[in-house]
């Protein structure tokens, strides 16, 4: 669904499709055409349509199509959507012409984290464009041959008649390709140093940042910026705040996305969490006329009273006037009323542990062994002092987040122990066998190469022991564990198979046995890891299913109110989703459903439940690009802003606070 474009566009031509002849309203702070998708499915399969479109309008013409094509998680969308056009419509890639955008230096084409495997993997070895029409930069050459490779690189743009279409993603730093803050826009293919945050972004396919490449090569933005037309897309909430600097923000050196501006053939292809820091998105009252539905109303008023300074109830018109707030003081009675129903509305979902649900059945996904404690420990445990019946279900085993030496601790202390349980002879050197083979594997192991099979069964059981220790915390048992292992996730690798039917089938099958009247889901989508995104989508299928079996075919239609939400859900059939939010983000307070007041008390008593995860602890293996804090914590400070943010709001003064949102469908 698209939201802006640029009228009479070039663009809208080659695509043969109607287009606005003026940009959408809200959208003229953009300095580029922005198209905002629902979720990055339909974002994906609208570029893979027009990639077609293309292909087939140059191949009807006698001509080739020359590609320029990205690597990380968000194109691997759409190329899946062109291999299934390939294989069920016969798309024909004979005549495509490809050219890729970068690689890591030095790196052997068949390591793992190597980009020509990525494209092979995801991509080249399921359509057919011949092995001669592939261009990736190489990055197992000689340096000293590196300058002339670029010249090579560059020479092949300009024999195959330049890029017709070339797609970007974006990192965090904002740069695109391996174009690190800094880099010129008269730039072309070369070696470039890796700036610090890509390198902390890319720490996890490596199994650690000290493993990454410290070089790439990369088209330059001059090669990027001569290509006769650009889509850039992005998906996810911790890619919205770059996407509005590079959008919004005058030309920066420092931000080379931002460059695009100058090109004029670009569309930025975004999902909705990525759009999520425009000015027309985040507060569109600023830049055009709105509905004021009660939830943009509250969103307004929580704003302006963040903006000014002021409690809800102390506001005053002056406030709203002066900040572009006249239609929504126009459309009620009056300010005090407004902002008394904004107040009363956040107040309602503040909920005590005397008004929680009792003796209900409950499941807790988490997505890693620790989610369940970092995200709602507080909440699962009032759950737990309900006297509800808790099953916490660990749909991944967190294998690859384990440190080799915590391998070896485990070990040690197993070698130690043995005459302990008096362990006769054979036993001994059986042990004694696995135990040396193990640590030879460790010894001689490559960055980033796949653990033997007993060594991930080793760290995920040690994920298992740190999770049971974890939610004995609060007062739940080990038999109340659930270790789901899900097929997806066992790769042995931080990329991910695509979840499939088997990961549904588990998910459904605990979901038929438990007969839940309340399911607690992570609902964040921009989990570094991509992990909790998948357990996400798994769990929507397999609830999908569960409620047909059981006969609720429109969930969504069932009333929700604050007062009912806490309590049993008005159907045993249709249990209760509450998606809590990670060690990443927390939920704006406009969109929270219900927030649960902790005291200090409760909050030692969670922080005493993620010490558990020892591995975890100290140093995690993916800590993330931006943030050095330890899991415990970001979990504090997180909840202790969400109760700040309340009280600066007027509401309640509490020590810290949850938060979730609340539905019948996910």
């Amino acid at each position: 669904m698209s939201i802006s474009s640029r009228s009479a566009s070039a663009v809208a031509l080659a695509r043969n499709v109607q287009l606005p002849s003026t940009r959408e309203a809200g959208a003229q702070l953009e300095r580029v055409p922005v198209r905002i998708f629902e979720g990055s499915d339909e974002l994906a399969e609208e570029v893979a349509r027009y990639i077609g479109h293309l292909m087939r309008t140059r191949q009807e013409a006698g001509k080739q199509l020359v590609l320029g094509l990205p690597t990380g998680s968000t194109p691997i969308g759409v190329y899946q959507a062109l291999i299934r056009a390939h294989r069920q419509e016969g798309l024909d890639f004979s005549h495509v012409v490809t050219f890729n955008l970068d690689e890591y230096y030095p790196i052997t084409p068949d390591q793992l984290q190597s980009y020509h495997r990525f494209m092979a993997e995801n991509f080249f070895n399921h359509v057919n464009i011949p092995a001669e029409q592939i261009h990736i930069p190489k990055g197992d050459i000689p340096r000293s041959e590196i300058e002339a490779f670029g010249y090579t690189y560059e020479r092949a743009i300009e024999e195959a008649g330049g890029i017709d279409l070339l797609l970007l993603g974006i990192g965090r730093s904002g740069h695109i390709g391996f174009n690190e803050p800094g880099s010129g826009i008269t730039t072309r293919t070369r070696l470039i140093t890796i700036d610090e945050i890509t390198k902390k972004d890319a720490a996890s396919d490596f199994f650690g940042d000290e493993f990454v490449p410290r070089e790439a090569l990369t088209m330059g933005v001059g090669t990027i910026l001569a290509a006769r037309e650009i889509i850039l897309m992005a998906t996810g909430e911790h890619k919205a705040g770059i996407i509005r600097k590079a959008v919004e923000e005058p030309t920066n050196s420092n931000i080379t996305a931002s460059y695009l501006q100058e090109h004029d053939r670009v569309s930025i292809y975004l999902d909705e969490p990525a759009s999520g820091e425009l000015t027309r998105v985040k507060t569109p009252w600023l830049v055009r006329d709105v509905e004021w539905t009660p939830l943009l109303t509250k969103r307004a008023v929580i704003w302006l009273s963040e903006r000014v300074g002021k409690a809800i109830l102390r506001l005053e018109s002056a406030d709203f006037f002066q900040n572009n707030l006249h239609s929504l003081v126009y459309a009620h009675k009056n300010v005090d009323t407004l902002c008394r129903s904004v107040f009363e509305d956040l107040r309602r979902r503040i909920v005590y542990q005397d008004y929680l649900f009792r003796h209900k059945r409950v499941i807790c996904f988490s997505p890693h062994p620790d989610d369940d404690v970092i995200s709602m420990g507080g909440m699962l445990d009032k759950v737990v002092a309900n006297e509800n019946d808790v099953t916490v279900a660990y749909m991944t085993n967190g294998s690859v987040a384990v440190f080799d030496a915590d391998v070896r601790r485990y070990l040690r202390f197993l070698d130690m122990s043995l005459d302990v349980f008096q362990f006769d002879a054979r036993t001994r050197k059986q042990f004694g066998e696995k135990t040396s083979r193990i640590l030879d594997f460790l010894e001689r192991k490559g960055s980033g190469e796949i653990d033997l099979e007993e060594v991930q069964r080793i760290k995920a059981y040690i994920r298992y022991a740190e999770a049971i220790a974890g939610i004995e915390v609060l007062g739940l048992k080990s038999s109340q564990a659930r270790f789901l292992d899900m097929p997806f996730y066992r790769t042995g690798t931080v990329r991910k198979a695509p979840v499939g039917e088997a990961d549904v089938t588990v998910v459904l099958n605990l979901l038929r046995e438990i007969q839940p009247h309340h399911i607690f889901v992570a609902g964040d989508l921009s989990d570094p890891h991509g992990t909790h995104r998948m357990c996400y989508v798994a769990i929507r299928e397999a609830l999908r299913r569960y409620r047909i079996e059981r006969g609720i075919a429109d969930p969504d239609q069932l009333a929700l109110t604050p007062e009912a939400i806490a309590q049993a859900p008005p159907d045993d059939h249709c249990p209760l989703v509450w998606l809590y939010r990670g060690a990443w983000q927390e939920w704006e307070i406009h969109k929270v459903d219900v927030f649960i007041p902790m005291s200090k008390a409760d909050l030692d008593r969670k922080i005493e439940a993620v010490f558990k995860h020892e591995s975890q602890k100290d140093r995690a293996m993916f800590p993330g690009a931006y943030d050095t804090r330890e899991f415990w914590e970001r979990a504090r400070d997180r909840n202790r802003a969400t109760a700040e943010a309340l009280n600066r709001l007027g509401l309640p003064e509490f020590y810290v606070s949850e938060a979730f949102v609340t539905a019948y469908g996910m």
